[in-house]
């Protein structure tokens, strides 16, 4: 195995497309766990630890641009209210030394299912930035995921940072593991409420081949606020809603049986889920309906 360590971001795309089959490292909390059971043998490790852009973050504009290597560290005790999704699915990976290394980059290169990333990124509407030395181009969350560990790169390609909008509204993030810390997930969700846009946009991870999104729950919901009234109004969404939206969220997934979780409590517990950061981003966004209500009265 050959050891590839480049000095700068032109390095590495170079070295990436005369090697494109060498495997990025940057936190390694991924490969080397893959390389140490023997699971993966690349002929080429390609070390990003030395280029400094890609633990880099910006906030300016509508949008925070994440380099691919910030630590989920950072992403927690910096972008809480950029980025209060991922923030929340940031506190969840594994233990403090993994947060301190593991950043959304290599949750996206590795691709898997139970990446604790993934389902904040698809509710936030994220885009990946990825680049080769052919050039730049923006991948939506939608499109990048396109089977079990893979994704929309191309061999040449490099994830050089995630673009994903500021949030507009409340956003949740809720995960079940076997054990409260060093887990992976056995289910996870991600919801987020984009009241600009009047819209609802979900994501859940461990329950399906990739990471998915709940469509047809969105819809429903978002055709059930709009007919009720209630991003205007600020009322409790009913119960029932509620139960149809879960409902549909556990319809999305096609989950598997394996060690962790049986397939029908991986159904089961994604509605449970839905139902409570539902209660949860509503409840929110209700409290704050409240206060610009009383300071539009008090004005």
């Amino acid at each position: 195995m050959d050891f590839l360590r480049p000095a700068c971001w032109e390095e590495a795309l170079a070295a990436k497309a005369e090697h494109p089959a060498a495997v990025p490292i940057a936190g390694g909390t991924d490969v080397m766990v893959e390389i140490n059971f023997d699971h993966r043998r690349p002929e080429y490790l390609l070390d990003l630890t030395r280029i400094g852009e890609l633990t880099e973050w910006e906030t300016g504009g509508d949008s925070v641009r994440l380099g691919a290597s910030v630590p989920y560290t950072k992403i927690m005790e910096n972008l809480r209210t950029e980025l209060p999704g991922l923030a929340l699915a940031s506190h969840t990976v594994a233990s403090p030394q993994i947060r301190n290394r593991g950043g959304v980059g290599g949750n996206l290169g590795t691709a898997s299912p139970a990446g604790d990333a993934h389902p904040a990124l698809l509710a936030a509407g994220a885009e990946v930035e990825a680049a080769s030395v052919r050039g730049t181009r923006m991948i939506p969350i939608d499109d990048f995921y396109t089977g079990v560990k893979r994704n929309a790169l191309a061999p040449d390609e490099l994830i050089r940072a995630v673009h994903v909008r500021k949030a507009d509204g409340p956003q949740q993030f809720s995960k079940v593991g076997t054990r409260n810390a060093m887990v992976i997930a056995v289910c996870a969700f991600g919801l987020a409420l984009h009241p600009e846009n009047r819209t609802v946009r979900t994501g859940i991870g461990s329950a399906a081949p990739t990471p998915v999104r709940a469509k047809a729950a969105e819809e429903f919901l978002n055709a059930a606020l709009e007919e009720g009234g209630f991003w205007d109004n600020g009322e409790i969404i009913t119960p029932a809603v509620a139960k149809h939206f879960a409902d549909l969220c556990s319809a999305a997934c096609n989950p598997i049986d394996d060690v962790r979780g049986t397939a029908s409590y991986r159904r089961h517990a994604v509605g449970v889920m839905a139902r409570r950061t539902l209660t949860w981003t509503w409840e929110s966004y209700r409290d704050g309906h409240r206060a610009a209500f009383r300071k539009g009265g008090a004005a």
